[in-house]
């Protein structure tokens, strides 16, 4: 089977290296890629300015299965454009992708299904939004509606701070055309995690929770960004908050949208927010997460490509998803500047040192120059252990870090903390 994976971050070379492990995967092609996945993908570091252009180039490698890792392609109706060519591909139409391309959409879907939520109100005019307000409490969490590459969240400490965020997106350029429409939420108290399905329009099968770090630094602190770190699998989502949100969120979602004329086909990944009622949904995303997927697929004992074609081909009723027994931790080792003006060109060393601690490193921002990786800006490496316990992975994870050096390198100290300190409770 020849596979075409379209994307060049870390979760695509993980879906990569976890691709390559399958007896039936005889080729895998990255596009855009990058070299750092060079040892189980070849990689086309070609640019498009269309989908038509981007489907072109899928076509012209001819491949038995497409799998599209990345947001935008999917929100820019990559996989209608194939499927009409006849192509296979893995991931939602442009339609369902709806739930993570436009918040203002999931939200009112929410609404309608009666999927718990945080209460909220949509904004393309600035003095409306301000107004609102009122009806809130600090914090304020503002959302830009489209597609902000996970940065386009501010959660305003502040009355001022929130005027000041409605502004940036409505009248300023913070998130370009992704904040000309905005959503402004109510603070929902709890914490965070990440359940993943495969889904084919009503047919829901969970993967195992994960819990990712969105902000910047250690203890929460700092901006959001596109995620620090994660580790799995995630004992704050008790096997009753799993089931909850499994029967509460996953199926109603997967079948609201089935209700609304757009079935969805691929990964639907729910953010929750474990409250004291119970989960509620923070957002939904379209595809693979990141960097939940760097600890997921380790530890995935089943053969994704053969999920994915059983999926792609209406057989979701004979996948089965097995899973080892032990725990994996991702840390994220970012460029200087991070995740407002991102710096490239530092020099990295001691990458075999890492990856001879018996860790994975996945290249989501490198560039390679004579022999030699350089950053490319943004989160540059995930580093990720796979152990019998969580306290081991995150040791082995850490220290394979330890080896790794860049000008400017930013990550945080505490991936897992919380998670030690609740199990050894």
């Amino acid at each position: 089977m020849k596979i075409v994976l379209v994307g060049n971050g870390g979760r695509e070379h993980a879906l990569a290296w976890k691709l390559a492990q399958s007896e039936r995967v005889s080729e895998i092609v990255a596009v855009p890629g990058r070299y750092g996945m060079h040892e189980v993908a070849e990689y086309l570091p070609l640019d498009w300015n269309s989908t038509a252009e981007l489907a072109d180039i899928i076509t012209m490698q001819a491949p038995d299965l497409v799998v599209v890792g990345s947001e935008g392609p999917l929100a820019d109706g990559i996989v209608d454009v194939l499927t009409k060519r006849e192509i296979l591909v893995f991931g939602p139409t442009q339609a369902a992708a709806r739930i993570e391309s436009s918040k203002v959409f999931a939200k009112d879907l929410f609404a309608r299904y009666h999927i718990p939520t945080a209460a909220y109100g949509s904004f393309t005019d600035a003095d409306k939004a301000i107004a609102f307000l009122d009806e809130m409490q600090a914090p304020y969490v503002i959302k830009a509606d489209g597609l902000a590459a996970g940065k386009g969240v501010v959660i305003a400490e502040t009355y001022e701070d929130a005027v000041e965020a409605i502004h940036s997106m409505l009248t300023g350029d913070a998130f370009g055309s992704a904040g000309e429409k905005i959503i402004i939420e109510e603070f929902m108290v709890g914490e965070e995690a990440s359940l993943l399905a495969f889904v084919d329009g009503e047919t829901v099968i969970p993967m195992i929770p994960a819990q990712d770090h969105k902000r910047l630094l250690t203890d929460d602190r700092g901006p959001n960004t596109g995620g620090m770190g994660a580790f799995a699998p995630a004992a704050v989502v008790t096997d009753a908050v799993y089931e909850a949100a499994v029967e509460q969120i996953l199926k109603p979602t997967a079948a609201a949208l089935v209700a609304e004329g757009s079935p969805f086909r691929g990964v639907l990944y729910a953010g929750l927010m474990i409250t004291a009622d119970g989960p509620k949904v923070v957002e939904f995303n379209c595809r693979f997460g990141d960097p939940e997927t760097q600890v997921l697929l380790p530890l995935l004992d089943s053969d994704l490509a053969d999920i994915m074609e059983k999926i792609c081909t209406g057989h979701i009723d004979q996948v089965r998803l097995r899973w080892l027994n032990a725990h994996a931790v991702c840390v994220v080792a970012a460029s200087f500047g991070y995740p407002r003006k991102t710096y490239r060109g530092d020099r990295i060393t001691g990458l075999a040192e890492a990856a001879a601690q018996d860790a994975l490193v996945f290249h989501a921002g490198t560039r390679h120059i004579d022999d030699s990786y350089f950053t490319d800006g943004g989160r540059v490496l995930d580093v990720v252990a796979v152990r019998p316990g969580l306290a081991e992975a995150k040791e082995a994870a850490y220290q394979a870090l330890s080896k790794i050096e860049f000008d400017g390198m930013q990550f945080r100290t505490d991936i897992a903390d919380k998670e030690l300190l609740r199990t050894q409770k």
